[in-house]
This record gives C-alpha cells, sequence and structure tokens, in this order.
C-alpha cells in the first residue's frame, strides 16, 4: 500500500555533516517526502543521501521562495532556515504536522532547546498577534506550513527582496490565516549568537543593514496599507499654548538607585545654556542607596533641581514621568534624559526647544553615541534612527522596537497621552499614540551620551525576561493598530 506524503521539506545547503542529522531525522517521519537542499551550484555540491538539489539563493529572497512553491506537491511545507545540524525531537514533526491540521493555521512554529556554552536550555517562544510586526520576531528556525497558504502568499508577492522576502511572506500569510504557536520544546539546534541582550538590541540601526531595513519597511508599509492601518503623512497642526506654564522646558529625570550615575546626569542638566528659564525635575521613586541623599544635596544648592519623591509606591518609570507632566512646576516642554546617562554639551535643551517650533511637532526625538562607563564611544556607536522619514515615519514605527533619544514632548499633548504605568516600552506606547495625530520632529546630531554598563536595565535579561518585554511591545502594536484601522 503507498503511504500518501503530506511534507515538503526544504533546508539552506550546508556541509554533509551539518546536513546529515538534519536530513535523518526528517526522514524517520513517514510522512516525509521529497527533501531539498537549495543552493546556488548544484555541480560542487554534495548532498546527504535521498536528498534533491534545488538552485536558488537565500530564503531571503522572493525569487528562491517563488522557486521553491513550485517544487510543492503535498498538503504541508517545512523550512529550516539555519545551516547547523538539527536534532529533532521524538515524533516532533508528527506532532507539528497534527497540530496544523487540527487548527487550520497558515504556519506553525515551536519551542525550542539551544545548545549553549554546551548546555542545553530550553528557548521557549511568544504568540503571535496582530501587532507582532516586528521583522525580528522570534519564530525559531523550523517553520510549518499549510502549503496552500504559502502558494497564495508567494503568488501575491510582485515586489523582488533580496532580504525581506520571509518577512513579506509571513505578513501575506498572516493576513488570511494565524500564525500558531505550539508551545512545546520540540527540536534542539546550537546557539550561534552568545551576546548578552543589550549587545543585540541595536543591530536593527547599524548603518551596515541599512539596505535591509528599506526593504523591510517597504514590505510592511505595504502590509499595512492592506489592512488599512496605514496613515497619510496628514498632521494636526498646533499652536503652542500660551498658558503660562513656569518655564519653557523641564527635563524629566526618572531614577531608582543610581548613586553611581544620578549626580554627572543632574550636573549635564544643570550646565546648560538656554535664553529661556528651565528646570529639571527628578521623580525619586524611593530608592534605597545614595540616590536620595545626593539629590537632597544638589537641590539645596540650586533651585532649578526639583526633587520629587512621589506618594505612590506602585510606579514604573512610566508612572513617574506621570507624576513629572503633572507636577505645577512642569514646564510647557518636558525634555528625557535617563539616569544613567548625560547630555553631551551645554547646548541640548536649546537645540530641542528650537525644534517644536521649528518643526511644528508634539514630540521630538533626537539622537545618541553609545559609550561605556568610561564615557568612550562603543559599536554601533551614534544611533540616530534615520529609518524615520517626514512621510511615513509613524507607519514603519510599527515595524521597529524603538524610535530613539532623548525623546521629547510638549507637555499638554503629553497630558492627553500620558504613558501607561510601565517599566519597559512605556516611551514606545506614547509616542505611536502621539504621532497618530501629531508630527514627531527629528534632530540627527547626538544630544546625549547613553552610558552601557552591567546595571543597566536591560544588559543582560534571560529569555523569559526578553519575551515578557517583546510581548508587551506587540501587544502595544496590536492596540495600536486597532485605533488606526478606526
Amino acid at each position: 500500500m503507498r503511504i500518501e506524503k503530506k511534507i515538503t521539506c526544504f533546508l539552506p545547503y550546508s556541509t554533509v555533516e551539518n546536513l546529515e542529522n538534519t536530513v535523518k531525522g526528517l526522514q524517520n517521519c513517514a510522512d516525509t517526502g521529497a527533501i531539498y537542499i537549495i543552493g546556488e551550484n548544484a555541480s560542487d555540491s554534495v548532498l546527504p543521501e535521498g536528498c534533491r538539489f534545488l538552485i536558488a539563493g537565500s530564503l531571503k529572497q522572493t525569487q528562491t521562495l517563488k522557486a521553491l512553491v513550485r517544487a510543492i506537491n503535498t498538503p504541508y511545507t517545512l523550512l529550516y532556515t539555519q545551516t547547523l545540524g538539527l536534532q529533532l525531537g521524538a515524533f516532533a514533526i508528527e506532532r507539528m504536522l497534527k497540530v496544523i491540521n487540527d487548527t487550520d493555521a497558515g504556519m506553525l512554529y515551536a519551542d525550542s532547546y539551544k545548545i549553549k556554552e554546551g548546555l542545553r536550555q530550553p528557548h521557549p517562544l511568544i504568540d503571535y498577534q496582530e501587532g507582532s510586526l516586528r521583522d525580528d520576531f522570534d519564530f525559531g528556525s523550523l517553520l510549518l506550513y499549510r502549503s496552500d497558504a504559502l502558494k497564495e502568499a508567494v503568488s501575491e508577492m510582485d515586489v523582488d527582496y533580496n532580504a525581506a522576502a520571509l518577512y513579506d511572506l509571513r505578513l501575506k500569510i498572516a493576513k488570511k490565516s494565524r500564525l500558531f504557536h505550539l508551545p512545546e520544546l520540540l527540536y534542539t539546534e546550537l546557539e550561534t549568537d552568545n551576546r548578552k541582550s543589550g549587545e543585540k538590541l541595536f543591530d536593527y540601526v547599524d548603518p551596515k543593514n541599512r539596505q535591509v531595513q528599506i526593504e523591510m519597511e517597504q514590505a510592511c508599509t505595504r502590509y499595512l496599507k492592506d489592512i488599512r492601518a496605514w496613515l497619510p503623512p496628514e498632521f494636526t497642526p498646533l499652536t503652542f499654548s500660551a498658558d503660562a506654564f513656569p518655564v519653557e522646558a523641564s527635563v524629566v529625570i526618572p531614577v531608582r538607585n543610581r548613586e553611581k550615575t544620578i549626580e554627572d546626569a543632574v550636573r549635564s542638566v544643570l550646565i546648560q545654556e538656554t535664553d529661556f528659564p528651565f528646570n529639571l525635575l527628578v521623580v525619586d521613586n524611593h530608592s534605597t542607596d545614595k540616590t536620595t541623599e545626593i539629590l537632597k544635596t544638589l537641590a539645596a544648592t540650586d533651585k532649578r533641581l526639583v526633587h520629587v519623591v512621589p506618594d505612590r509606591k506602585d510606579l514604573g518609570i512610566g508612572g513617574c514621568w506621570n507624576v513629572a507632566i503633572m507636577h505645577p512646576q512642569c514646564g510647557k516642554f518636558a525634555i528625557q534624559l535617563d539616569s544613567d546617562d548625560l547630555y553631551i554639551n551645554k547646548e541640548v535643551i536649546r537645540t530641542v526647544v528650537d525644534a517644536f517650533y521649528a518643526q511644528n511637532c508634539a514630540m521630538v526625538i533626537g539622537t545618541y553615541k553609545m559609550v561605556n562607563f568610561k564615557l568612550e564611544e562603543i559599536p554601533p556607536g551614534i544611533i540616530d534612527h534615520r529609518e524615520w522619514t517626514p512621510d511615513n515615519g509613524r507607519n514603519n514605527a510599527l515595524r521597529i522596537n524603538g524610535l530613539g533619544a532623548p525623546r521629547a514632548f510638549y507637555t499638554p499633548a503629553l497630558r492627553e497621552n500620558k504613558l501607561p504605568n510601565v517599566s519597559y516600552g512605556e516611551d514606545y506606547a506614547v509616542a505611536l499614540a502621539i504621532s497618530r495625530n501629531y508630527r514627531i520632529g527629528r534632530i540627527y546630531e547626538p544630544l546625549y551620551l547613553c552610558r552601557r554598563w552591567d546595571d543597566n536595565s536591560d544588559a543582560s535579561l534571560d529569555i523569559n525576561k526578553q519575551n515578557a518585554y517583546n510581548f508587551y511591545k506587540d501587544r502595544i502594536r496590536t492596540i495600536e493598530l486597532s485605533a488606526r484601522k478606526k
């Protein structure tokens, strides 16, 4: 009796040694049909027994996906996107096939183990939601598709990408089908990126990846237009309030337990030179080290420093910001500075305030330089977020995980769009909300020094904390998409 095969498999070319374990695991599943190895030169390629060669480029290229679908004659398709060996769990493929059939998902992905520094560690993933528009969303490296959904999505590809094809593919599938997360540890692979979480944060703004980012933006913009969530470059004009504010600008620093850095941050503000009055609101979130003592001493010598200790003890960074902007001494413009960092020169406040008036915007986002604790520049150096454009910035903001810094706000607009009371993503959430109606201005010269050190809140996060942060930002985008569709 002939057994009908259910799945066609595709793997990028690598050495036979790297491919053998992966291929053996796939061949052990009775549902596996053809296994294709994708590469550009068949004559020089040695394949494991039972495999076929598909002449094509990277899976990130549109033409590769078009070549791939022409070879599929099974109801399901499996892509393995890495070149190192994959160890499948017991009955892993059977389990994935059953779940994708039961859920009728367009694509299914599962958790895995990572071997990192010789240790096998669980690598859980997060559920996909509508706001999971990040092009670096982690699906793992083993992706199972319903072939009809895959073929339909590829048939709609009318732009040839060199880097954004897989991103374009999942956006097109997501329009009509579910991307289903199976929270089971179904395979094991080698972890090849052993950097700390804080060292990976800025990959997407690295200048050498600029061409890739342009492609990703193009794919995302097309998707937002398709789902009617794209906003044209039309903004509500501002007439800056003539209401009485105690000062023109206030710098806001939320802080808790930063005795090593807070004085440097404060002094970098107090030396600012302007032709208008400004002050500094430091919201001291019940520090238990010497931070409070340092701030009291500094406030006693300069009345521009307003040291605020909230009555509440349930505040995150966003909640501290809300305390500051509602404070009677808050100025017309509220300018951010983190307690770890410091302004780069004496002209930052003046430069930011000038930008509000020149660009008629409700929010200004600047540029910063990455430095170590000795203030020496470290990679990737200057972070300027040049992917933001006047015409499409607020749409592209839904694709990336941050908009830059320092951030500054027209205080009445921020009072209308208060920050969520969290300590991660609060600035991103309010920036998206403000950008829905108002122009966001940009400054592309460095305004502050961002110090990276072991005590940064995002310096070294375990996978569960990274997942929680990413899931929250995806949720923020989901909320924003709903609002923009309305």
